[in-house]
């Protein structure tokens, strides 16, 4: 069982190595010289007004969630639909039951105003 699983090991040692080794060529290798200004932080080429860490709007936390519903939503939705005949009626249930779970995000969603667009 676990030897079926060697090759996506060997995936992951290969790309890691190769990730360090393009990131070590890259510093020793690539120019480096750090001054005052390119050490700044990059705000469209202006000079930076204010702090650097500001509160987000929840807007942005509700668009993620949005997101990933959907996204969630046909991940699961399209292989469901793909072997619905063989998963008979137990495969009903269970996507109903999935459904109703997506439909308490999307309620959520709903009532925190965002699918309204301002």
């Amino acid at each position: 069982m676990l030897q079926d699983f060697y090759p996506i090991g060997i995936l992951i040692l290969i790309v890691t190595l190769l990730t360090a080794v393009v990131l070590v060529l890259s510093r020793l290798l690539g120019p480096y010289r750090p001054n005052r200004r390119k050490l700044m932080p990059y705000e469209s080429g202006m000079d930076p007004i204010g702090p650097a860490v500001r509160r987000m709007p929840v807007k942005f936390y509700l668009t993620a969630v949005m997101f990933i519903l959907f996204d969630v939503e046909v991940i699961f939705f399209l292989p469901w639909a793909v072997i619905m005949r063989r998963m008979g009626l137990f495969g009903l249930i269970e996507m109903v039951i999935f459904t109703a779970i997506l439909l308490v995000g999307y309620a959520y969603i709903w009532r925190k105003g965002a699918l309204q667009w301002d």
